[in-house]
């Protein structure tokens, strides 16, 4: 079973990502949800980023790397939008990393990108943060990762979120069931 280091989204640390978790655990993985935010959780990404620069980007990353540092070697990571964008801040660091999980989001690949590294990206389309070219350019720059893109129409940004008007009922079933086959494929 993996351990697996789920980073939130920039609306701070939410019920969702509980429910998330609670998915992944039910199959027998262990799951650590950092608070980035120390507490702050926002409706509306407007005060989400808001909230972000209030706490400040070193409080952030402090941590997030202590999260990160706490997890064995080989932990997959995990994160929402502006939590799959943190992501890129460690995974070079992690040669035993299993993979990663980015939902609403990408970040920057790792240099080179590790040949073999499973990630499974979960993207809105189109999405309304980021648009087609964006997404098909880092597509694109994988090397030889094994990347698997799985884009999801007719929902919004956040679309696991039942409290938000992004959600999309299958879309997160079905976003759920593909991730839970990720982590039993590792």
């Amino acid at each position: 079973m993996a351990h697996i280091v789920l980073f939130h989204s920039i609306l701070g640390l939410r019920p969702v990502e509980g429910e998330i978790a609670a998915v992944f655990e039910a199959d027998g993985h262990t799951v650590s949800l950092p608070d980035l935010f120390g507490g702050r959780a926002a409706d509306t990404y407007e005060a989400g980023f808001a909230q972000r620069k209030e706490v400040g980007t070193e409080a952030i990353m402090e941590r997030a790397k202590a999260a990160v540092d706490a997890a064995p070697a080989d932990a997959v990571l995990a994160g929402v939008s502006f939590g799959a964008a943190l992501i890129g801040e460690f995974w070079g660091d992690r040669p035993e990393m299993k993979g990663a999980l980015l939902y609403a989001g990408i970040t920057e690949w790792m240099d080179p990108p590790r040949p073999g590294l499973k990630v499974s990206a979960h993207i809105a389309k189109p999405d309304p943060f980021d648009d087609e070219e964006y997404f098909a350019d880092w597509a694109a720059q994988k090397g030889e990762a094994d990347l698997k893109m799985h884009r999801y129409e007719n929902c919004g940004h956040y679309f696991l979120d039942p409290s938000l008007e992004d959600y999309n009922e299958e879309a997160a079933r079905l976003c759920l069931d593909r991730s839970r086959a990720f982590l039993k494929g590792l």
